[in-house]
């Protein structure tokens, strides 16, 4: 057995005390030493540092981090089930962005699914107790507790998406009014006369800006947005499952529709699926636009005209900004941007992405 345990290390290993006595400073010497403290000479740093080696004393990673009120992790938040999480091309980029981002950093990515209202519960408690220093929080729907319960306990956050046009949390957003009436604008401008849509779910702010720019374009074009003509417009789910139902419900109230604008590449393919099985033919008899620009658009037959939006960059740019607000909280950073506890929302950091339409066979 080496000396150093010989001296009494024990099971646990040596301990920081150990350490100290060894190298002749006394245990705060020693601690600064190790967190990479300026305020010691080279020749305490010495001492430490050889005691360090001799003994083989590994720093306790969890009780550094709370010490310096920092777990070096970040909770990256997906209320949804698998099922989407794993079939959504979405979810994948915004990982793909977030993952990278983090790469030159010291952070942890926690990735936690909230399923049902436990769920949500038990992560509001684990942010409480500031497991995390920071959360990113993907797919928010409208009626979501979860963004206000981090921000009353002072967690910073950033969301994906917006829960309303005045939302005070900070969020990493694409134009998504514009985005969908440079589709239904398209779709005009091909001469279709029945343009339908296949909306995400309406409790999403980001299904409904689709579908306020579907109205817009509609419009713009001197086209009857009137009650009358609502059976042109069809919730969906932005699940495959939920393009194809809706196609078909829309084909069941208008079989003449010549047009469909669905709210995400991944309805568009299961629209695509239902207009096959109704022996339609896409675009000669139904013209179809997605959103997104997945792989799910390049790899349809024929391939989806749809509306990139940057997904990758938003996921990266979310980071950025959580970890600028993480930076500001412990006051290691200047800024205007806060993250506010209570009711302080202003000067909270927001971004909208620009999106395109890309022109595919399919429309």
């Amino acid at each position: 057995m080496p000396a150093a345990r010989a001296e009494g290390a024990g099971k646990s290993g040596p301990t920081l005390e150990q350490v100290a006595a060894r190298a002749g400073v006394g245990r705060g010497t020693a601690s600064r030493v190790i967190n990479g403290s300026p305020r010691v000479s080279e020749r305490t740093r010495a001492a430490v540092q050889a005691a360090v080696a001799e003994l083989g004393y590994v720093p306790n990673r969890a009780a550094r981090a709370l010490a310096a009120g920092s777990m070096d992790a970040i909770a990256l938040v997906v209320p949804e089930q698998e099922n989407r999480l794993f079939a959504e091309p979405y979810f994948s980029e915004i990982l793909r962005g977030v993952s990278t981002e983090l790469g030159d950093t010291d952070m942890q990515l926690l990735l936690t699914l909230i399923r049902d209202e436990r769920g949500r519960e038990r992560f509001a408690q684990y942010a409480a107790a500031h497991r995390v220093d920071g959360v990113l929080l993907v797919s928010v729907h409208g009626d979501d507790p979860l963004p206000d319960l981090l921000r009353d306990v002072g967690m910073p956050a950033v969301l994906s998406g917006r829960r309303s046009h005045a939302e005070h949390l900070p969020y990493v957003d694409s134009d998504n009014l514009l985005g969908a009436q440079l589709a239904v604008e398209h779709l005009i401008g091909r001469g279709r006369r029945k343009v339908a849509t296949v909306t995400g779910p309406l409790d999403m702010y980001v299904a409904r800006c689709r579908l306020e720019g579907y109205h817009e374009a509609l419009r713009a074009a001197g086209r009857s947005t009137a009650p009358a003509d609502e059976h042109l417009v069809v919730e969906g789910d932005f699940t495959e499952e939920g393009g194809h139902r809706g196609m078909l419900e829309l084909l069941r109230r208008d079989p003449e529709v010549d047009a469909v604008f669905c709210a995400s590449d991944v309805m568009a393919a299961g629209a695509r699926l239902a207009l096959r099985e109704t022996g339609r033919d896409v675009p000669e008899d139904v013209a179809l636009v997605g959103f997104d620009d997945s792989a799910v658009a390049r790899h349809m037959d024929p391939p989806l005209t749809t509306v990139r939006q940057p997904i990758e960059e938003m996921g990266r740019a979310m980071v950025r900004m959580l970890l600028d607000l993480m930076a500001r909280a412990h006051g290691d950073a200047p800024g205007r941007a806060r993250t506010h506890a209570g009711n302080g929302t202003q000067d909270q950091p927001r971004l909208v992405l620009p999106t395109e339409l890309i022109r595919r066979r399919s429309s």
